[in-house]
């Protein structure tokens, strides 16, 4: 299985932090941000990744992180041109996915404690299927909130003011190669975006769209309070650690 991190975007909502640097470089602990993420796919074996970001953030990525040898693993880099949204940026690294592979994505800015080893067995071999991780919050209107009957997600409403259900959808996910295809068939919302919410749903309406609930600690660290959150719960993690064995 390989592993995508998706690191784009402005990060407005940690302006002035985020004018000259992307927001996956912010400091989380010891190391960067987006090292968490790479730190957790490799530890459930998985080493060949790729990170999207945009054309303006690259440089600084591979300026850090370099082809990843240094950290144990194998990383390819995407540029995503424009702002066009989290599918658009996934479409992106289908050039990186052999045909019938495997893969999770992880949103750069999602951290969390628990282990991916158990999802991934999970989810291999179920072609032409999905599966996303969810979490319970206190404010579910502030993220997607999955539907849920019989024990399956029936949909998944983007920010609600109603709330079908205390869970959030987390910024990971697990497909394989049957998404592109999927997301060649969304068109954008409201905002001009091809969002992964609509590319979920479609999994969910053919009933083809697994979850599993995370444990532990899981945060989303696009704010000023989240960010702050987030550096003393993995406030231990030393870049020494992270270092290729």
């Amino acid at each position: 299985m390989k592993g995508v991190i998706l690191a784009g975007g402005k990060g407005t909502r940690l302006y002035p932090l985020t004018r000259v640097i992307n927001k996956h470089l912010l400091p989380v602990g010891q190391l960067p941000m987006i090292m968490h993420g790479i730190n957790k796919l490799k530890e459930a074996g998985i080493t060949s990744i790729c990170i999207v970001t945009g054309k303006e953030s690259a440089g600084q990525f591979a300026e850090l992180l370099g082809s990843g040898s240094e950290w144990g693993v194998a990383l390819h880099y995407c540029i995503q041109d424009d702002a066009g949204g989290i599918a658009q940026a996934l479409g992106l690294v289908e050039i990186f996915i052999l045909p019938g592979e495997a893969f999770v994505v992880l949103l750069g800015d999602n951290l969390f404690e628990a282990s991916l080893s158990p999802f991934m067995r999970a989810f291999q071999g179920k072609t032409g299927q999905a599966a996303v991780l969810l979490k319970e919050v206190e404010d579910p209107r502030r993220y997607g909130v999955p539907h849920l009957a019989d024990g399956r997600i029936t949909r998944i409403e983007e920010k609600p003011e109603n709330p079908p259900s205390s869970f959030s959808v987390t910024g990971i996910y697990f497909y394989d190669d049957a998404v592109f295809e999927i997301i060649r068939s969304i068109h954008p919302s409201k905002r001009g975006e091809l969002e992964i919410t609509d590319v979920n749903n479609v999994y969910a309406g053919q009933g083809k769209l697994s979850h599993h609930i995370l444990e532990g600690w899981w945060m989303d660290a696009g704010t000023f309070e989240s960010l702050a959150a987030v550096n003393r719960l993995a406030g231990g993690s030393g870049a020494a650690e992270s270092r290729k064995e």
